[in-house]
């Protein structure tokens, strides 16, 4: 009888033996397939565009929170915290700013300077997909392109308020048409990240160095979009003392802006003056004092009213 039991006894053993094996070896060849598509997912673009505007969530995540676009290649995550010069900046991929890697089902980032966070990826669509964090309780949306692809142009306009914060200054460099206006006079402009609102202006005299301006006015603005135009917006600016200007604002390319006033009928060009570069979580270094609220900036959601064109 002892050796039945025994032997009874052997039998389940191994019985339970080569489940318990065969159920580890499922395990870690799923484990495996699952961290190889999530690797093959987030390297299948060049770059996701962080679509800012849908995020949802109560935290954040500070370099996540300030990147347009960022690129997972070999390892290595790329952003770009700029507007300016994206697409020729780490051609296209922006710079340096951490490494990733996929363990159990989880794509985890190390940043440079922040450390380890983890994101569960969904896959929304073949080129959509959202990265959650749980303990910052923050769900981002990126939109997969290849560079050749990218479309410059609509990002330039969904974050032109970011744009124009990209220089210490707007200079004032040709006038066309139109009937004289106290605009005219107004030869330099800043705005600045405070509320998404806050603009300067200045008369000082064509050339004068950054560290010397004097802000004559300041005021708030906002951005409008343009019922039918994708490539076309309307800015607003609010004089502290009263005054209220209205513009076509439109894009030359990344160094330059058209703004066409509409009551005067002028075109005005303006041109970006030193570059902010927003990299490892801080602003370059920049002159005057008054525009140090630059510092440090994150992207905010930012939701625009929208305006017709128009006629003239």
């Amino acid at each position: 009888m002892k050796s039945i039991k025994l032997l009874l006894l052997m039998v389940l053993t191994g019985i339970l033996f080569h489940s318990c094996t065969l159920s580890d070896g499922e395990q870690f060849e799923n484990d495996f397939q699952n961290n190889q598509y999530l690797r093959e997912i987030v390297s299948q673009y060049d770059v996701w565009y962080l679509d800012y505007h849908r995020t949802i969530g109560s935290g954040d995540i500070a370099y996540v929170s300030r990147a347009f676009t960022m690129s997972f290649v070999n390892g290595v995550l790329y952003a770009n915290n700029n507007i300016v010069d994206i697409g020729r900046t780490g051609n296209g991929f922006g710079i340096e700013i951490g490494t990733y890697d996929v363990f159990n089902g989880l794509l985890e980032i190390n940043h440079h300077l922040d450390g380890v966070y983890n994101f569960e990826v969904t896959q929304l669509s073949p080129n959509e997909i959202s990265i959650y964090n749980p303990i910052e309780n923050i769900n981002y949306y990126l939109i997969g392109y290849q560079i050749s692809q990218f479309d410059y142009d609509k990002l330039f306009y969904e974050n032109i308020e970011y744009f124009l914060q990209e220089y210490v200054d707007w200079e004032k460099v040709e006038t066309v048409g139109g009937i004289p206006t106290a605009f005219d006079n107004e030869n330099y402009m800043a705005f600045t990240p405070e509320d998404m609102t806050t603009f300067y202006s200045s008369q000082d005299t064509f050339n004068t160095q950054i560290n010397n301006i004097h802000w004559d006015f300041v005021g708030g603005y906002e951005v409008y979009d343009v019922h039918g135009y994708e490539d076309l917006k309307i800015l607003t600016l609010y004089y502290d003392h009263g005054g209220v200007e209205e513009f076509e604002l439109s894009v030359r390319n990344d160094r330059e802006i058209q703004l066409y006033h509409f009551n005067s009928k002028t075109n005005y060009w303006f041109s970006g003056r030193e570059l902010i570069y927003y990299s490892k979580g801080k602003s370059s270094k920049k002159n005057g004092k008054d525009l140090e609220k630059n510092k440090g900036r994150k992207r905010t959601k930012v939701s625009r009213r929208t305006k017709h064109r128009k006629t003239f």
